[in-house]
């Protein structure tokens, strides 16, 4: 069964997405409704996993670290539950995800030098269970956007 989401709940969603820290009271005023009718849809939306987390964006340069890097690794899925298990030990993955494609891991690393960065895949590259792997070093964002597709909304109402 899908979750219906009202006009009211996108635009909770989106002041959520723009600013975490909106409070209720001022989400209210934007939509005609009182703070506490608004609390208990973010708590709904919470309930629904419609919301999983309201987390700061860091800048990761700022706290000297270097552009990401995506690591694709292909693997053997016999050995893959052991892998995902290692890999998600290792603090410079931030964050680690199964896809479709000649590669079914896909990494996201964050390191304070390339140097390091360099040492470090060398190290998952002779992780039992990895066949190959390739990186992809972010030199730039281009867009990074914290709202919803206009459509998502368009579609559902």
């Amino acid at each position: 069964m899908e979750l219906v989401l009202d006009k009211v709940d996108h635009k909770i969603i989106q002041h959520l997405l723009q600013d975490g820290r909106s409070s209720f009271s001022s989400i209210a005023k934007d939509v005609n409704l009182t703070d506490v009718a608004i609390k208990k849809r973010v708590e709904r939306l919470k309930r629904k996993g419609v919301i999983s987390a309201i987390t700061a964006d860091l800048n990761l340069k700022v706290l000297g670290y270097e552009n990401p890097i995506f690591v694709q690794i292909r693997s053997e899925i016999s050995k893959n539950k052991e892998l995902i298990k290692r890999l998600k030990e290792f603090d410079y993955i931030i964050e680690l995800h199964q896809v479709l494609g000649e590669y079914n891991l896909l990494a996201k690393l964050v390191v304070p030098n390339l140097s390091l960065a360099e040492k470090f895949i060398e190290k998952l590259g002779v992780l039992d269970g990895v066949l190959d792997i390739k990186t992809l070093v972010i030199l730039s964002e281009l867009k990074k956007t914290n709202s919803l597709p206009i459509f998502s909304l368009q579609k559902k109402l």
